[in-house]
């Protein structure tokens, strides 16, 4: 193992409406830039945006969540890929939920009344306010993203009325003959991830095509990940790392994250003003909806190039 040199990145706003524009915003911008390219993630600190009992508050209500009975967790169902409560004794360790639009009042209650018919509240508010705020430091970074290609006008085009899908994961200890995989090595199909964690071990990524490096999550602080999609888009100017859970330690790890994906209906194509003499067309317009079909029936590690390669 050999440690993982990430960058560490203290957003330098409250909120997304004030600021930008500002020379701290300006400074940020090729920071973050530099950060995906090189390294595919990086570390965000945040601490006028995020309060550090909302971290401690979320992992309390995840706890109380997966110990639910399986029946009950079971009753969360969706058919949209990926979403939905998932469970299965291929990967003995991992357990999660998916849901798309927590951000939304309503979607949050409906999802807490299923879990606690006798109402919730703390749980409701907690889901509502960590997945909003994880959403609005989603939209920031694609900001900063499009703006370091002087390309403001995507923003609207990919971000507006996004919603997202907020993942909430449980990774148990492993019986001393099971296997210590947790999330088998993939890189995100999405645009961008924004994870935080319980402080347990777990996180690596590839690093030099061989080497796997552990990461540790600073306490208070976000992981960000480039996706394939987002990959797709910067014509592979951007890296989208490859990244695994192994569990290790003898600890349950607990983590969220708010996968940001393409709108519907907005196909993930290379700008023209990317593509050039020293930069041809490396991928061919894909619909998401159709990118993660293909991927969930044809599962490969290249799934992007097999898919959408030029």
């Amino acid at each position: 193992m050999v440690e993982a040199h990430i960058p560490h990145l203290e957003i330098p706003i409250g909120r997304l409406d004030i600021d930008q524009g500002s020379e701290l915003w300006k400074a940020f911008i090729p920071k973050v830039r530099e950060a995906c390219e090189r390294h595919g993630c990086f570390f965000l600190k945040c601490d006028k945006f995020m309060p550090m009992n909302l971290f401690e508050e979320m992992f309390k209500a995840l706890e109380s969540l997966f110990h639910l009975p399986e029946e009950t967790k079971r009753k969360y169902t969706n058919p949209n890929l990926f979403h939905g409560y998932l469970s299965t004794p291929l990967v003995s360790t991992y357990e999660s939920f998916g849901i798309n639009g927590t951000t939304h009042l309503d979607v949050a209650q409906a999802f807490t009344n299923l879990m606690w018919p006798d109402g919730n509240s703390n749980f409701f508010e907690v889901l509502n306010t960590m997945s909003s705020k994880m959403l609005e430091l989603n939209l920031i970074i694609l900001k900063l993203i499009f703006e370091s290609f002087h390309m403001k006008n995507y923003y609207r085009l990919h971000c507006e009325n996004n919603s997202g899908i907020f993942r909430m994961i449980k990774y148990k200890v492993p019986a001393s003959n099971d296997s210590p995989i947790g999330l088998v090595p993939h890189t995100d199909k999405n645009f961008l991830t924004i994870l935080c964690d319980n402080e347990v071990h777990g996180l690596e990524i590839l690093c030099k095509d061989t080497i796997w490096a552990p990461l540790m999550i600073p306490k208070g602080s976000f992981i960000v990940f480039v996706g394939d999609s987002l990959k797709a888009w910067s014509n592979g100017r951007l890296h989208a790392v490859k990244h695994r859970v192994m569990m290790r330690e003898k600890k349950v790890r607990y983590s969220c994250g708010l996968f940001l994906t393409p709108k519907e209906g907005v196909n993930v194509e290379v700008p023209e003003k990317l593509v050039d003499e020293d930069h041809p067309l490396l991928y061919k317009p894909f619909n998401y909806s159709d990118f993660m079909a293909f991927f969930a029936s044809n599962y490969c590690e290249e799934a992007l190039q097999v898919y959408a390669g030029a």
